[in-house]
C-alpha cells in the first residue's frame, strides 16, 4: 500500500469534526518550536456557521485528512459572494491548508478543487482563512520566529506543495518588525512634525464611552482606504459587530488613534498586544488551568510585544505627504505609550508587496520586513 492510497479525506459535519480540524496543527507542527497552538475556543468561533458572520455570505466546506487513523492534514473551500462581487463571479477560495507531506497536500488540494469546479468556479485562490480580514496566505519566509496573534504560520515545504499542484504566486504580503527601543529616525520625526504643526489636523484616542460609534468611524475609513487593495472584501455590519465585540477587551485608548482633518475623521490605527507568546505552554486549552495562566500573564505582565493589525488613511490623503505624516504620527504616539508599559517590539502588517506608499512609510520609521506570506491561484479547467 502506498502512502497516498492510505490517505482518507473526511468532510467536517459536526463539532467533533471541527475539533479534529483544529487539532491537525498539533501533528503538522509537532516538531516546530516556533508554533503556538491557537485557543480551541477561539478557533471554534471562527469555524462555526452559527458564530462567524462570514458564513452569511459564503458557502463553505471543510475537510480533514487521515492516514492510519492519524490526523495529517486539512483544507477548506469557500465561495464568498462578496469576494465575487468585487473580484469576479467565478472566483473560489481555499484556506486553512496544512499537510504533513506532498501526498496529503495533493489529496486535499484535489478535493477542494473538485468541490469548487462542481459549483462552476473557474479560478482557485488561497489560502484565505477565511477572508482578507482574517489569516491570509501561507508563510514562505520567516520561519525562525513565532506567528503573532491573528497571523498564519506554515512549513517551508508548502510553497513546493502548492506549486506542484499548479498553483502559482498571486501576491505576497509582508509583515514588518519594529524595534521599539530604537528612537524614530530624525527624518521621520521631521515628517511627524508636519502633521503636528498643521492646524487643520488633530489626533485623538478612541473614546471607549462611544465605542460603537467609534467603530463605525473606523469602519468607514477602512472601507474607503482599502477599497482598491488587492483581495479586499468589505466588512458587513454583522462582521463589524462581531469583530468589535471580540476586540473590545484588548482595545485601549492609549494605542488606538483617529486623525481628523477639519474635524472629519480621515485616518486611524489600532494596536493590540501580541498574546501569542504568552500562551505557548497553554497548548490551546483554556481549561482547567490555561485560563488562569493567561489572565495572570495579561494582567500582571508587561505589554512587551504588540501588533498593528488595522490602519487606514482616506484616499485623498494616501499619496500626499500629509497622509504619511498622520500615519507616522499615530505610530509614534502609540509607540511612546506602549513603551511606557514595557513594550520593546512590534509587528505591523500584513502589507501588500506593491503597496509602495505604506511600505515607504514603515521603512522610513525603521521597520524591516521579517516575514513573507503568499497567496496562490490557478485557473480551473
Amino acid at each position: 500500500m502506498t502512502a497516498s492510497s492510505a490517505i482518507t479525506v473526511h468532510p467536517i459535519t459536526d463539532n467533533k469534526g471541527l475539533k479534529d480540524f483544529i487539532n491537525v496543527t498539533r501533528t503538522v507542527y509537532a516538531d516546530d518550536p516556533q508554533w503556538i497552538q491557537p485557543l480551541t475556543m477561539e478557533r471554534m468561533d471562527v469555524l462555526r456557521a452559527d458564530k462567524n458572520p462570514y458564513f452569511e455570505h459564503a458557502d463553505v466546506s471543510l475537510w480533514i485528512a487521515k492516514r492510519e487513523g492519524k490526523l495529517v492534514g486539512r483544507i477548506s473551500a469557500q465561495i464568498d459572494s462578496l469576494a465575487q462581487e468585487k473580484w469576479g463571479p467565478n472566483l473560489g477560495h481555499f484556506g486553512f491548508f496544512e499537510a504533513v507531506d506532498k501526498d496529503v497536500a495533493d489529496k486535499l488540494l484535489k478535493t477542494a478543487e473538485a468541490w469548487l469546479k462542481e459549483r462552476g468556479m473557474k479560478r482557485m485562490q488561497g489560502p484565505w482563512s477565511f477572508s482578507s480580514a482574517e489569516e491570509v496566505g501561507t508563510l514562505v519566509d520567516g520561519f525562525d520566529t513565532p506567528p503573532c496573534v491573528m497571523m498564519p504560520h506554515g512549513r517551508p515545504q508548502y510553497d513546493a506543495f502548492l506549486k506542484n499542484h499548479g498553483l502559482d504566486k498571486a501576491k505576497d504580503m509582508f509583515a514588518y518588525s519594529l524595534d521599539l527601543t530604537i528612537p524614530m529616525p530624525d527624518r521621520a520625526k521631521r515628517i511627524v512634525k508636519m502633521a503636528q504643526k498643521n492646524k487643520r489636523v488633530t489626533m485623538r484616542p478612541i473614546d471607549m464611552k462611544r465605542f460603537d460609534e467609534e467603530v463605525a468611524v473606523v469602519l468607514d475609513i477602512y472601507n474607503e482606504a482599502w477599497s482598491d487593495n488587492w483581495g479586499y472584501v468589505p466588512f458587513t455590519e454583522n462582521e463589524v459587530a462581531h469583530g468589535a465585540k471580540s476586540l473590545k477587551p484588548v482595545v485601549k485608548p492609549y494605542r488606538t488613534y483617529i486623525c481628523e482633518y477639519d474635524g472629519e475623521p480621515v485616518a486611524f490605527m489600532l494596536t493590540i498586544p501580541d498574546v501569542n507568546h504568552k500562551m505557548h505552554d497553554i497548548d490551546g486549552k483554556l481549561f482547567p488551568t490555561g485560563i488562569f495562566k493567561l489572565l495572570y500573564r495579561m494582567m500582571n505582565g508587561k505589554e512587551d510585544r504588540c501588533r498593528v493589525p488595522l490602519m487606514g488613511v482616506r484616499k485623498k490623503f494616501q499619496k500626499g505627504p500629509l497622509g504619511a505624516a498622520m500615519s507616522m504620527w499615530m505610530i509614534d504616539v502609540s509607540r511612546e505609550h506602549v513603551q511606557e508599559r514595557g513594550a520593546y517590539w512590534g509587528e505591523l502588517g500584513w502589507i501588500l508587496e506593491d503597496n509602495d506608499g505604506m511600505r515607504s512609510i514603515l521603512e522610513e520609521i525603521g521597520c524591516v520586513v521579517y516575514k513573507t506570506y503568499r497567496v496562490y491561484e490557478k485557473e480551473l479547467s
